[in-house]
């Protein structure tokens, strides 16, 4: 079974600031240099989930400038899920035998994201589902599902302020870049500035909303014999699981996900859950969906502290696990996405 054996990230750096001059290979392929420092084997692949960004191959150019001129470099776009997905998809290729090595994450870059046109006039959202769908807004989005389940802004509020108070770093996690070696926005939510934010949507403001971000995040899947030969343990992915869900209900696909992997029930007995927080309310709702005993969620605080690098959350989420689990210890990752889909991944921290 595939075996998550380093994980690192950049820092996750609000649009706009200390990234914004950097180029997206810029911020990802430092935090591949560090996946492997020292590390002796042959890289198979590179997947890369990218999500803003105008094409190109992106994991290739971050592959080249990482110093991997023999990996072709895979680049996927599943909107918010992608960085976990990558992982997964990596996993298969390790599973398969089809590679013995890859790197697996997402890198985006909010504030190098090209113009959109349509029809000559600019657009900030991509389409996520065909005409004639319900394709809302993903405030609006979070906004419905926050009325429909009867979650105020005062409790919003309340949770986005509890995840920048928990928010914490892990030695070893981030990588320095650009002077950032921590998440710049993270802490800076309080009560008093919660309250005067000014609503986006309904329930539905900045404060309680992830911010928009730059940032990278990839993790170095290997077979079981290389983990072993490196006489190293790690994170052994368990299973994973994508799903479809409800288009005009986004944020609560991650619970499908986290069902479709057990991680949602009692039979898993989950020590630890990272859990994306693109909204407080949807953050809120998955959270409550989690029927497991014992678990610690988002116990470092969460993207409503960190921010919304958008290919690269889902590979956030699984680096966090990799840092905060103990030996023995199970952990679920999971994370929902525009169009209304879903992932989730099951770990075990190995001894």
């Amino acid at each position: 079974m595939a075996v998550i054996i380093a994980a690192k990230r950049s820092a996750i750096v609000p649009r706009g600031g200390a990234f914004a001059g950097l180029e997206i290979e810029q911020i990802a392929a430092p935090v591949i240099a560090a996946l492997l420092e020292g590390f002796p084997h042959k890289v198979d692949e590179v997947i890369c989930a990218n999500a803003l960004g105008a094409g190109g191959n992106v994991a290739r150019i971050i592959a080249l400038v990482a110093g991997l001129p023999h990996v072709a470099g895979l680049t996927i776009d599943r909107q918010c899920t992608g960085g976990l997905d990558a992982i997964l998809l990596g996993r298969a290729l390790v599973d398969s035998g089809a590679a013995r090595v890859v790197i697996a994450g997402g890198a985006e870059s909010y504030s190098r994201a090209p113009q959109r046109l349509r029809d000559g006039v600019e657009y900030t959202q991509a389409r996520f589902a065909p005409q004639g769908w319900d394709d809302p807004d993903m405030a609006q989005a979070a906004d419905l599902i926050a009325r429909e389940a009867g979650v105020s802004r005062a409790a919003q509020d309340a949770y986005a302020v509890e995840s920048h108070a928990k928010y914490r770093v892990c030695a070893g996690e981030v990588v320095s870049i650009a002077g950032q070696a921590r998440d710049p926005a993270a802490g800076r939510v309080t009560a008093a500035l919660a309250a005067r934010a000014v609503p986006i949507a309904g329930s539905i403001t900045a404060a309680n909303t992830a911010l928009a971000a730059d940032g990278a995040a990839f993790v170095l899947v290997a077979a079981d014999e290389v983990a072993a030969q490196m006489g190293c343990g790690g994170v052994r992915i368990l299973r994973g699981a994508n799903v479809g869900g409800d288009v005009a209900r986004p944020g609560l696909a991650a619970i499908a996900a986290m069902d479709a992997v057990g991680g949602a029930g009692a039979d898993l007995a989950s020590n630890l859950v990272e859990l994306m927080e693109a909204y407080a309310c949807q953050a809120m709702l998955c959270s409550a969906g989690l029927r497991a005993v014992n678990v610690g969620v988002n116990v470092g605080g969460g993207a409503l502290a960190r921010g919304h690098a958008i290919g690269a959350s889902g590979a956030v989420l699984a680096v966090r696990l990799f840092y905060e689990l103990g030996a023995g210890q199970t952990g679920v990752a999971a994370i929902a996405g525009a169009g209304g889909i879903g992932a989730a991944m099951v770990v075990e921290k190995l001894t």
